[in-house]
């Protein structure tokens, strides 16, 4: 694998869950409608914004460790799907707009987890006392 491959895999899903992230803190500027307190729209934007601060959770723990962002951003996906199944009825592209950057981040994550000794350099080790 090239230098630029491993570069562009291993930035590819975190960058991604970012851009992400920022896209879903969007769907918060809807508290700003109507005519309320500044501590209610505080209150009602910290609650819209609490699904973006565990996505940015859980990235700051695949950060290091891929596996972590693998499972639980495909959990989270397949979650979305049941819920909005269940719940909201959305159609496909609505529910795909959420959960499709969700799979492929974690098909990243796990390509990223997979791929983490050619990702990675080796650390150094100490040298022995002799």
């Amino acid at each position: 694998m090239t230098a630029p491959a491993r570069k562009a895999l291993f930035w590819a899903p975190r960058l991604l869950c970012i851009a992400f992230g920022l896209f879903a803190s969007i769907f918060a500027l809807d508290v700003f409608q109507g005519n309320q307190s500044f501590w209610r729209i505080l209150a009602a934007l910290f609650m819209h914004l609490i699904p973006v601060f565990v996505l940015f959770a859980i990235l700051a723990v695949a950060w290091r460790w891929e596996w972590v962002g693998a499972v639980t951003y495909s959990a989270m996906a397949v979650l979305h799907l049941i819920w909005a199944n269940t719940q909201t009825h959305l159609r496909l592209p609505d529910q795909a707009l959420i959960a499709g950057p969700l799979f492929v981040v974690a098909a990243l994550f796990l390509m990223n987890w997979l791929k983490r000794a050619d990702l990675r350099p080796a650390r150094e080790q100490p040298p022995f006392c002799h």
